[in-house]
């Protein structure tokens, strides 16, 4: 029997849980069903390079726990048009896959890298894709991982500012990792106790917010959290904290100070929820491909493990829902998005 060859690459961003994932795949693939795994360096660009490496069993000993991927990483878009000179980076791919003699791609990414996944899988590659991203926003899986672990660093930030904020009777403005997306922002300003949360999916007041931190404030409250993600809709090229906390102290003439964690979000060793939920990911790759069942993106639902098809996730983004139940339980607690209609 002729034992099948899969490569494994990692691109987009980094975040926890990537060399679980890397492992689940391998030692599953290895020891479960006798295939052949290899590493491709930095993400796309090491396919369109050709570098890569065998991954033996032995290397994915100990790299569970392990922040970032052995594999590495970049922002590659092969698809991109970049001049009429600009290589065909695409059919490079395609060649060095067929030379590699691979049998299946397995894509671990976030939204980009799905939509690259895609397109290869329509040139007629066999791929498989593992959706991960701390923004939680890839379409067709209630969770990525990676999701968990930044939750648990943005929430840690926000529990020590609150010392800070309590100390100075400070408006403390934490600044949240999400582009497009404010699911971090979300459960993040909802588990560590913030007064106002600002997502990019809900319009905002700057007076609405400023009239009820004084609000708080005329009520011996004697400081504020508010929890903003970095996509914020803004007038202004600067952050999302600087702008808000600027409004803010322009508005209520209370002392503010903003933190923005930036790429430390990124970082450090996954939760066990991720490193669960990439082993899980990983695996049930490994058993698509032993059944010749190609061109899906391995998903969460429910406590189940299953696929989609990678055309139905194309350029979707998984936002938060305006009506969503954390959003209404937390206007129940008098938590402010800053929307000018009445908070409930």
């Amino acid at each position: 029997m002729i034992k099948k060859r899969i490569g494994i690459l990692t691109a987009g961003g980094d975040c926890p849980g990537l060399n679980a994932a890397i492992r689940g795949v391998g030692k599953t693939a290895i020891v479960k069903y006798g295939m052949e795994v290899f590493g491709i360096s930095d993400g796309f660009l090491g396919l369109i390079q050709k570098d890569y490496f065998p991954l033996e069993e032995k290397m994915l000993s100990g790299i569970l726990t392990v922040g970032g991927t052995i594999l590495g990483t970049s922002r590659e878009k092969p698809f991109k048009k970049n001049g009429r000179k600009a290589p065909d980076k695409p059919g490079l791919i395609k060649k060095h896959y067929d030379e590699m003699g691979l049998d299946c791609l397995v894509c671990i990414g976030g939204n980009g890298t799905m939509k690259t996944a895609t397109k290869l899988a329509e040139e007629g590659l066999n791929i498989i894709g593992l959706p991960k991203t701390i923004d939680n926003d890839v379409w067709g899986t209630d969770q990525t991982f990676g999701f968990d672990s930044a939750l648990w660093i943005a929430t840690d930030a926000i529990d020590r500012l609150h010392s800070t904020a309590n100390s100075h009777k400070r408006i403390m403005v934490i600044e949240i990792m999400g582009h497009d997306a404010g699911w971090l922002a979300l459960y993040a300003g909802m588990a560590g106790g913030g007064d106002v949360i600002l997502i990019p999916e809900l319009d905002y007041d700057m007076e609405t917010i400023n009239n009820y931190l004084l609000e708080r404030a005329r009520k011996k409250k004697p400081y504020s959290i508010v929890v903003v993600a970095e996509g914020i809709k803004k007038p202004k090229k600067q952050s999302a904290a600087e702008y808000i906390s600027e409004k803010i102290e322009e508005g209520t003439g209370m002392e503010t100070r903003k933190t923005i964690l930036g790429y430390i979000q990124r970082g450090g060793s996954p939760t066990p929820t991720d490193r669960i939920l990439a082993t899980r990911f990983g695996a049930y790759a490994v058993d698509l491909i032993a059944q010749n069942d190609y061109g899906k993106m391995v998903i969460k639902k429910g406590e189940k493990t299953k696929a989609i098809p990678l055309s139905e996730v194309g350029s979707k983004l998984r936002l938060v829902p305006p009506n969503h139940s954390l959003i209404e339980k937390a206007r129940g607690l008098d938590v402010c998005f800053g929307s000018k209609v009445n908070n409930f």
